[in-house]
This record gives C-alpha cells, structure tokens and sequence, in this order.
C-alpha cells in the first residue's frame, strides 16, 4: 500500500476529513492525496498561501509573527494548519513552509521546512531538515507530510 492511499484509507475509515496549507509544496500535498480513488471523501481542499498576504488573509496567520519570525516558521507553520482546517471546515489540517532553494531565504538554509499539524489534537509543528534539489525536497516534504499524518492518528508507518 502507498504511503498517500494508506493515509486516506484511515481518514475514511475514521470519518475525518482533511485540508491543507501549502507555501513550500505550492498544492503537491492536496494533488498527491487527491490522487488516490475516493479521496473526494476525506480531501476538502487546500489553500497555495504562497505570499505572506495570502498566509494572513485565508489562512489567519499573525502578521506580527510574519514580520518578526518570517514565513520559514514553525509558528506560522501551526498557525497555517489550523487556518486551512477552519477555512475548509476539516478535521485535520497540515501545513507546509520551508526553502526548497536553490538560495537560502529569509536566513534558512535550503532543505529548512515546516510542517504543521492542526486538530491531532494540535496546532503543532515540527521541523525538518531535507537534502536534495527544489524537487527532491518539496517531494521529501509531501512524504514527510502524510507520514505525520499517519503517526499523528496513531498508525504505524507503511513499510
């Protein structure tokens, strides 16, 4: 079973229903879930908050924090996942920001990514710290992102 069917096949099973966040992956994650059969019945949507207006605007993140912290947060991550949950009416939301290069921004070091996780019980963040070129590591990050879904519902990893 792949990691994103075995994700959806536990939001159904369970009944959630899930939304994402996007900066760094700008709308990978939500295709990647919506391509497995049936995900219409667990995926709400996403929301691509690739400018900082955007994460403010849709998503409720604090400005304040965005100007002192810059968007490479674990902060603004959270913020980011408990946005899209409450703007797309889902259970779960997970959020992605980070430097997927090829330069540094905002004094992160490319492969800095964020994840957040809101509604497990949530907000929550966690960050990661990936190798590779822009696609590798917005790839890694899609990974990384099911795979804290998955633990965050108490399920072992695929193999």
């Amino acid at each position: 079973m792949t990691l994103p069917v075995d994700v959806v096949t536990e939001l159904m099973r369970r009944g959630l229903r899930i939304a994402t966040a996007e900066s760094l992956t700008a709308g990978l994650l939500a295709a990647t879930i919506a391509d497995v059969p049936g995900a219409s019945a667990t995926l709400q949507g996403g929301i691509v908050a690739y400018q900082n207006e955007v994460k403010e605007r849709l998503l409720d993140v604090d400005p304040g924090r965005l100007a002192s912290h810059g968007a490479v947060d674990a902060g603004v991550a959270a913020q980011m996942a408990e946005g899209a949950r409450r703007a797309l009416g889902a259970d779960i939301g997970v959020a992605t920001t980070g430097v997927a290069g090829p330069e540094p921004h905002q004094g992160r070091a490319v492969g800095t990514v964020y994840l957040g996780i809101a509604g497990l019980p949530g907000p929550a963040a966690e960050e990661l710290h990936l190798d590779g070129d822009r696609e590798g590591i917005r790839r890694a990050t899609v990974e990384a992102a099911l795979r804290s879904v998955l633990r965050r519902l108490g399920r072992e990893e695929p193999a």
